[in-house]
């Protein structure tokens, strides 16, 4: 017996678009992690913000990356029979990364511990990354 069909893949805009959301969100994060071991890891630094980097134009780049990367997944997977309903665990991850457990969290404890914190946020963008006011 032998089976027949189509085997050859074909990519369309979704997946094209999964994947360039999914690469920019795994470099964006990798990379804004890598600069903030390496501020941190300067005794210089201590008690200061990071604001070079990935970190001058978003004070969370690791977030946006992470929330990118996950909205890759979805879109690669959209076009799949029955996937529409995949999309809440990119709208959950991002949800909880800005309101709950990422960035209002993270914001109020750096704003308690670090006195310039505040001016870096009235600068910068929170999430999405945008040129510093």
């Amino acid at each position: 017996a032998s089976i027949q069909g189509n085997s050859a893949a074909t990519f369309n805009r979704f997946d094209v678009l999964g994947l360039t959301l999914f690469g920019v969100g795994f470099i964006f994060e990798t990379v804004a992690d890598w600069q903030l071991a390496r501020f941190k890891a300067n005794s210089v630094n201590a008690g200061c913000v990071c604001d070079r980097g990935l970190w001058r134009y978003t004070r969370h780049p690791n977030y946006f990356g992470e929330a990118l990367l996950w909205w890759g997944l979805w879109f690669f997977t959209a076009t799949s029979t029955g996937a529409l309903w995949a999309i809440l665990s990119p709208m959950l991850l991002t949800i909880l990364l800005l309101k709950v457990s990422g960035v209002s969290l993270l914001e109020q404890i750096l704003i308690d511990t670090k006195p310039a914190y505040s001016d870096y946020m009235a600068r910068t963008s929170a999430f999405l990354p945008w040129f510093q006011k």
